[in-house]
């Protein structure tokens, strides 16, 4: 083997054995990378769930309030003597309602609204550093 053969060889080395390694880093960095997105995705996931339990929760709580308040003003309309009365009683009942399912709707749109940035949120600022 001559020299000039040997030197060549030991550049070809060289060079493959800083390819190598570039290209470990670069896997590294892409695989901690993944385990970040991965990591994100799932807790915002989490945090979805959350907001969707919070918010079928608050739901639920609003239908049986508003079916309470159907019962009682049926119960109300069996004691009605005069079509007056019925007038009355109807009128003030669905002046109520209203007001009540207006707060309602309020309550369950802040949620949902809530529910959308609290999901989105860690896609907003740790999506890209995770990836940078």
């Amino acid at each position: 083997m001559t020299s000039e053969t040997s030197k060549t060889e030991t550049t070809a080395r060289a060079a493959l054995e800083d390819g190598f390694a570039q290209a470990s880093k670069a896997f590294s960095k892409m695989n901690n990378a993944t385990t970040e997105a991965a990591s994100l995705i799932s807790n915002s996931c989490s945090t979805t769930i959350k907001g969707v339990q919070d918010y079928n929760a608050k739901a639920v709580e609003f239908a049986q309030a508003n079916i309470a308040a159907a019962i009682g003003f049926t119960q109300k309309l069996w004691g009605v003597k005069a079509p007056t009365e019925f007038i009355e009683l109807s009128t003030d009942h669905f002046r109520k309602q209203s007001e009540v399912l207006t707060n309602q709707i309020k309550e369950l749109t802040d949620l949902a609204q809530k529910l959308v940035v609290a999901s989105a949120q860690p896609f907003a600022t740790d999506f890209t550093k995770a990836f940078s």
